[in-house]
């Protein structure tokens, strides 16, 4: 069996099976006689790994060893997270943000310790319609690859000191992966319960009253636009992708191509340690998600039985409630480990959850990605479509979008949205039959918590469903357009601000209701962009216009309320702040009248915008026209000078400023910084709220002490911008934190440097395009 792959480049041997050919030959790159994979990674600027495979396990396999070389101990730290081992390494008090929220140690271990213990993710792996072979072997090789760097550096020599030498750094496994695969799945959904779940246990006397809540996850988000040919100036399709993923921990996105000649030729990002490309583009298509306002799970209230808190009753008989013993490994403050046991319960519907379990009642979660390990099926299916009907083929076949709305667009001028994830089937009906008790009715929409004591409210189902339990691929929202689609984790509803969706179930959020300021900043830079009138050039996206657009950071409440703030403070030069202090607020007047109304680094006034601003938000009427559904993208505006509390905030924002010490001209860029292993760079943008598209989150939003927000935790990720031509993809990208979570790569803030110059890195896709890069390093291994 001899599988051949030539390509042409300097060629740097990593094992004794590669032959190595002089700078001007052509290498020859086969699958020899008991190897099992051979690719090629090639390095251009910045880092961006290309990566050729004679077959998919050797896709895979160069992947996981390019990903190695950047982020071994990101991918070794999460490794233990999703073991359950971390209390064992780091102590039972320490606390671990999963994307899906934040946890102590100890709950996080309680949780994935249940989570592997109980087999599911094994039966899940084995049962028809789990993951095909060819995603089998790309895990495979990814796990043999990252192995590969592993053996090649050993432990105690790991060039990033975050891991080096330490114990729980050790070989990936299959399961591993899987397991990431699986986690990922639920960002949105059960396992944001996971501290509920560890703490749960019967109630003592009355027990502990009220309706449980998620964590409070990393406010995960992303924009999306598809532009089709009555959008462009040349009338081809476009697309943006702008993820906001944390820049920091297991949900950090990569940037790489894959290609294996005949089969796949995909670049853009996946998110750490997973073997495919989940956003980006080939030949004559791209696509990229958005966080879904889908709901992705439902709690069932509990009638529990009289004298018994550990069982329950449906259709009135009594079921018992199932018991897992749970074991973890816990670290001592003197070293030594112990073993702590947790008594884990479950329903027939779900984990029973900590808050809200008395002696009567109780609730428990069911989340719709139980049983859903098609992720990389899908990723890989998408990135071979050629156009959005084969996006949406693809999506209809495989529905493994866990969480996520995809946008795409094609080389034909057509763009395309649909929220494909898998959703509770709870139709309107359904919960108006079933969302009857008391802590239900008060909850509802925005939870959905069903009557658990009736078996008739357990999840319905669709015929054209591959899993029972969700909706199927016929009711889910979707809209095709020659002009544009868009996405800024709102519902379907308003997916083109002229023809609103409607019909969908109430699952897959409002319709006809207000926007967030994000989402509407995003339909107004479309239709201004269109126009012509946002000063980035005659009407119509190109290519670079579309990156101005991208990266103008407007704040959407300055264009809104600056005037008003400043006519305010015109009037009444003197205002009383919420601790009785007199602020003068004539300079601050003056600033805010010369503010651009940009969260660019150097914008003066702008960080005086967002402490006013911080009191300005939590007002329930500081609109004075309210929401027209007939209108909602310029709907609600006018700031409500009437509202004593405006110019309460005013006072406090100017305060806090002088108070700190600081100038009101203080520029954003001063005040909002990357980590310092990354030089404390200035960051631009600012949060959803603030009406930023262009989004970053730092620690507060709050000056402290130092005058600083503290880091940047989240926010705009992996920006691409794709222009889909006759002639191919052109394609402009930029990742905010750069490739390298080792603080010692050259490439751990570089690209976070071009992005502060509003800089980005032109893509090279074509084979071409990669062998003109200055400084390519071209690395060949197998085994």
């Amino acid at each position: 069996m001899r599988r051949r792959l030539v390509l042409g480049a300097v060629v740097t041997a990593l094992a004794s099976t590669v032959l190595v050919t002089p700078a001007s030959a052509e290498p020859e790159l086969a699958l020899r006689d008991g190897q099992r994979y051979a690719a090629v990674i090639q390095r251009t600027e910045y880092g961006v790994p290309h990566i050729t495979g004679v077959d998919m396990g050797s896709a895979g396999y160069g992947f996981g060893y390019a990903y190695a070389q950047d982020n071994l101990c990101l991918m070794a730290d999460y490794v233990t997270t999703l073991a359950g081992e971390r209390a064992a390494h780091f102590g039972p008090d320490g606390r671990v943000n999963t994307g899906a929220g934040s946890f102590t140690n100890l709950e996080s271990d309680l949780y994935f310790q249940a989570f592997n213990d109980s087999g599911r993710l094994e039966r899940v792996l084995a049962a028809p319609g789990g993951p095909s072979a060819e995603a089998r072997e790309t895990v495979r090789g990814y796990v043999a690859g990252f192995n590969r760097r592993l053996r090649e550096t050993g432990v105690e020599r790991l060039p990033d000191p975050t891991c080096r030498g330490k114990g729980w750094v050790r070989p990936l496994t299959e399961l591993d992966v899987w397991r990431n695969v699986y986690d990922t799945s639920q960002l949105t959904g059960v396992s944001s319960f996971a501290g509920q779940i560890a703490n749960a246990k019967p109630p003592v006397g009355q027990g502990n009253p009220g309706v449980p809540a998620a964590a409070e996850m990393q406010p995960v988000g992303s924009n999306a636009w598809g532009l089709g040919r009555a959008a462009t100036r040349d009338g081809s399709g476009m697309l943006l992708a702008n993820p906001h993923f944390p820049w920091a921990g297991p949900k950090r996105l990569y940037q790489a191509q894959l290609t294996v000649p005949g089969k796949l030729n995909v670049a853009g990002a996946s998110l750490s340690g997973l073997p495919m490309i989940a956003l980006g583009h080939n030949e004559s298509m791209a696509w990229t998600h958005t966080v879904s306002f889908a709901r992705r799970f439902t709690m069932f209230e509990l009638k529990l039985a009289p004298g018994d808190p550990t069982s329950y009753v449906v259709d009135g008989k009594t079921e018992p409630m199932t018991r897992q013993a749970v074991r973890v490994q816990v670290r001592g403050a003197d070293g030594a480990l112990s073993t702590v046991e947790r008594v884990l319960y479950r329903s027939r519907y779900g984990p029973v959850l900590a808050d809200g379990w008395t002696a009567g009642s109780a609730f428990a979660v069911r989340g719709s990605n139980e049983d859903n390990m098609r992720a990389v099926d899908q990723e890989l299916a998408l990135g071979r479509a050629k156009d959005v009907a084969g996006v949406r083929e693809a999506l209809h076949r495989v529905q493994g979008s866990s969480f996520i709305n995809t946008i795409a667009a094609d080389s034909k001028g057509e763009s395309y949205y649909t929220d494909a994830s898998l959703v509770p089937h709870v139709t309107d009906e359904h919960a108006q039959r079933c969302v009857d008790t008391p802590a239900g009715r008060a909850a509802y929409p925005n939870r959905v918590i069903l009557n658990g004591s009736r078996a008739e409210c357990g999840w319905g189902s669709d015929p054209d469903a591959v899993t029972p339990g969700v909706f199927g691929p016929k009711q889910q929202p979707a809209q095709q357009r020659a002009d544009y689609v868009h996405n800024s984790n709102e519902s379907a509803w308003l997916t083109n601000a002229t023809a609103p969706l409607t019909g969908y179930p109430r699952m897959y959020g409002e319709q006809a209701g207000p926007r967030s300021p994000r989402d509407r900043l995003s339909h107004l830079m479309v239709e201004q962009r269109r126009n012509g009138t946002d000063g980035f050039g005659p009407a119509g996206f190109d290519l670079p216009s579309l990156q101005q657009t991208m990266l103008g950071n407007r704040a959407l409440t300055g264009e809104l309320f600056r005037d008003a703030v400043v006519g305010l403070i015109e009037a009444n030069p003197v205002l009383t702040a919420s601790d009785g202090a007199q602020v003068d607020v004539r300079a601050a007047g003056a600033v805010l009248a010369k503010w651009d109304l940009r969260m660019d680094t150097g914008s003066q006034g702008s960080v005086l915008w967002r402490e006013v601003y911080a009191g300005i938000v939590p007002l329930r009427n500081k609109f004075a026209v309210p929401f027209d559904p007939k209108d909602p993208v310029r709907t609600p505006h006018t700031l409500n000078t009437a509202e004593p509390k405006v110019k309460t905030a005013i006072a406090d924002g100017v305060q806090r400023l002088t108070g700190l010490g600081l100038p009101l001209t203080l520029e954003l860029g001063k005040a909002q910084r990357d980590i310092p292993s990354r030089k404390l760079l200035p960051i631009q943008g600012c949060t959803g709220f603030e009406g930023c598209f262009n989004v970053t989150e730092p620690t507060t939003t709050k000056l402290g002490a130092d005058g600083t927000y503290g880091k940047v935790e989240m926010g705009s990720s992996f920006i691409m911008a794709v222009q889909l031509g006759r002639n191919g993809p052109r394609t402009q990208t930029v990742l905010t934190y750069s490739q390298a979570a080792d603080p010692t790569s050259p490439h751990h803030f570089d690209q976070t440097e071009l992005y502060v110059r509003k800089g980005w890195v032109p893509e090279r896709f074509t084979r071409t395009e990669i062998l003109k890069a200055p400084g390519l390093r071209t690395d060949v291994i197998a085994e």
